[in-house]
Formats: C-alpha cells, sequence, structure tokens
C-alpha cells in the first residue's frame, strides 16, 4: 500500500531547548511519522512550542489553563487532511523521561496520535473508542520500529 502524499511545515518557536527538539526532529523523520499514520493525502503545520504558548494555546482553545503534549486543530479530513499539530516541547520532554523513552520516540508518537486525531479518531468519546485509536497507534509505530508506548 502507498503512503499517502504530505505537504508538511515544520516550525520550531524560539525557546532555550529548541535546537535538542530540532535535533530529535529531522524533516524527513517527521515526515516519515505523519504519513505512516495519514489514510489520505496531508497538508499538516507541526509547530514545537514553548509552555507558555502551550498553555496560551490550550486555555484559550480548549478551556484548560496548563500545557498538554499535543494540541490538534483539523480543518479537513477529505479529500486532502488538513491539520495544525502543536507540540510542547517541555511536556514532551519531562513526559519522554517519565516513561524512560527517547525524545525522538515520544515525538514519533504524539505525531501519529495527533495525526489520529485530525482524521477524526477521539480518544475522549469512550472506551471502546480509546482502546481501538491505542491499538491503531502501537500498530503504526510497529511499522516504523517503534515499540508499544502504552506498555512502559
Amino acid at each position: 500500500m502507498a503512503l499517502a502524499s504530505l505537504s508538511l511545515s515544520l516550525q520550531f518557536a524560539r525557546f532555550r531547548e529548541a535546537a535538542r527538539h530540532r535535533t530529535a526532529l529531522p524533516r524527513h523523520r517527521v515526515a516519515r511519522w505523519i504519513r505512516h499514520a495519514l489514510e489520505a493525502d496531508g497538508e499538516i503545520t507541526v509547530r514545537i512550542v514553548d509552555a507558555e504558548e502551550g498553555q496560551q494555546l490550550n486555555r484559550e482553545f480548549r478551556g484548560k489553563d496548563y500545557a498538554t503534549n499535543v494540541l490538534t486543530f483539523d480543518y479537513a479530513q477529505r479529500p486532502v487532511v488538513m491539520a495544525d499539530l502543536v507540540l510542547c516541547a517541555p511536556v514532551v520532554a519531562r513526559e519522554a523521561k517519565e516513561q524512560r523513552k527517547t525524545l525522538a520516540a515520544h515525538y514519533a508518537h504524539l505525531l501519529v496520535h495527533g495525526t489520529l486525531h485530525a482524521q477524526g479518531w477521539d480518544h475522549e468519546t469512550g472506551e471502546v473508542d480509546a482502546e481501538a485509536m491505542e491499538a491503531r497507534e502501537i500498530e503504526i509505530l510497529a511499522g516504523l520500529g517503534i515499540r508499544n508506548p502504552y506498555r512502559l
């Protein structure tokens, strides 16, 4: 099965640890991770932000006053998946350390997770949906050579 085509914009906000996150996220890897999760062609912007911007966006768009790991802003699912994925670098780094994962592996998981959200997958609508989304993430990540992120 051929992978979907992807138009990718990869953006990094300016923050103290940005260089470390750029190293973990070379464009070709980000594109590969997202393409494996796409079920249709996509136009996706990935933005890596600091805690302040992450908290501001989460508060403004979800009404939650804290920085979260990934926010998905989906605009269209067909014929082309159009979305912005915003990842909060300090949260991702902290979670990777707590879960004893590499930074790159955790980013891969969150980019797959966000890409699935952009296509209508939702783990917050019930246990069956959560289990289906988790199983799909595990399957995609395994195809990328990344271990099950839910088995710590």
